[in-house]
């Protein structure tokens, strides 16, 4: 059998769909004809063989209370074994609708109300959120943009604040969300180290972990030494690579007993137990039969990342893109524009009509940024930069 949903260029039409990037501009306070690159999903069909898998349960036409077997952790295992060499056991893995309600529930089982929990700005916003929303303290070791165009990590600031805050619980987002970082091994040990020392439970969130490019290595971080699988809790999921995130299923690895039965006692108190059957069929069908389809689609992705590039540098100069190392996520810096966060919004939404993640939503450290989503046809990309390229030449 072969791939049949190889064709990346297709232009989908996702309108009237009940599309959260489509069909909601108006709801969320965005012009009705706004080009939409904001969330994180592709516009890309996802692979014939997870829509094989969801077409013959159709038919089937029951869809009662389902749970895994061997197969789905086989699948889930092997993949994560031959992309990342992490050999997983089938005791670690804890089964949750999505990253975000994962960190959720890490907060709760490892924190108690008040306490502070740390993250490194400008990051992934719902880390924020869900820190606030569970009446914790949010504190930030920012992420600093070097003079060699990348994001690098304060270890000494990291350190401190651990210590005058008294942190035990540390949200990191490994490749990182926005700023495109996939770390190296020694800054991942550094971290390990730091929070060895402090007692510090790590949430890695690697749900871009198949997003790398170039001769980089994506590194998981419970992989790296023995003592840092036992205060790790690490979030993984198909969501991303394979455009599922709809479908609610990701996979948490969490070694030690003690952090994984407090996470699931979290779970409980939610009431939530089983995933939905879709999304447990599609992860293991993606897992098992996708590799095509993911190297096609990561083909794909690079080349739009290389349009980019170009098109800044030739008919958008005012504009940096911060160089991505991962996820379909490009962190640009409009700060050469010279305007203010307000009046850069109104360039981007009102004026190019374009809908993007402002960097200002990602911590104070975000400010004068956007974030872009290339996982989408190559006439989109265009159509967005063409537009902010005009807007851009209106106010020069």
């Amino acid at each position: 059998m072969s791939e049949k949903n190889l064709d990346f260029n297709a232009v989908i039409d996702r309108n009237h769909t009940d599309c959260l990037k489509f069909d909601f501009a108006v709801k969320r306070g965005k012009p009705q004809d706004i080009l939409p690159l904001w969330v994180a999903d592709m516009d890309f069909k996802t692979s014939s063989f997870v829509l094989e898998a969801l077409q013959e349960r159709l038919e089937h036409g029951i869809f009662g209370y389902t749970e895994t077997d061997d197969s789905y952790f086989e699948a889930v295992a092997g993949w994560q074994e031959k992309h990342h060499g992490w050999k997983v056991e089938k005791e670690w893995l804890v089964k949750t609708p999505g990253i975000v309600f994962a960190i959720a529930m890490a907060v709760k089982a490892y924190t108690a109300p008040k306490d502070a929990v740390l993250i490194q700005q400008p990051v992934y916003y719902p880390f924020t959120e869900v820190i606030r929303d569970n009446d914790r303290e949010v504190v930030s070791s920012n992420l600093v943009l070097g003079e060699d165009g990348k994001y690098h990590i304060d270890f000494d600031n990291f350190e401190e604040k651990i210590r005058s805050h008294k942190i035990s619980l540390f949200l990191m987002c490994s490749p990182h969300n926005p700023v495109s970082r996939v770390w190296t091994e020694e800054e991942l040990r550094r971290i390990g180290e730091i929070c060895a020392a402090h007692g510090v439970v790590v949430v890695s969130d690697e749900i871009h972990e198949d997003f790398v490019f170039g001769e980089r290595r994506h590194h998981v971080f419970a992989d790296l030494d023995e003592r840092f699988r036992e205060f790790s809790i690490t979030c993984t999921s198909p969501g991303k690579t394979f455009n599922l995130a709809g479908l609610q299923a990701s996979n948490i690895f969490i070694p030690n007993g003690e952090l994984r039965k407090k996470f699931i006692h979290q779970i409980h108190a939610a009431g939530y137990s089983q995933l939905n059957t879709m999304g447990i069929l599609a992860t293991e069908a993606a897992y098992r039969y996708g590799e095509d389809w993911y190297r096609g689609m990561m083909s794909y992705v690079e080349e739009n990342l290389k349009f980019m590039r170009e098109y800044l540098k030739e008919k958008l100069p005012q504009v940096r893109m911060i160089e991505p190392e991962g996820t379909y996520l490009v962190w640009v810096d409009f700060r050469g524009l010279g305007l203010k966060e307000e009046d850069l919004e109104d360039l981007i939404v009102n004026k190019a009509k374009v809908w993007l993640d402002a960097g200002a939503i990602f911590g104070e450290a975000g400010e004068g940024f956007e974030r872009f989503n290339v996982a989408c046809p190559r006439e989109t990309l265009k159509q967005a930069l063409d537009q902010i390229r005009d807007a851009v030449a209106e106010i020069l």
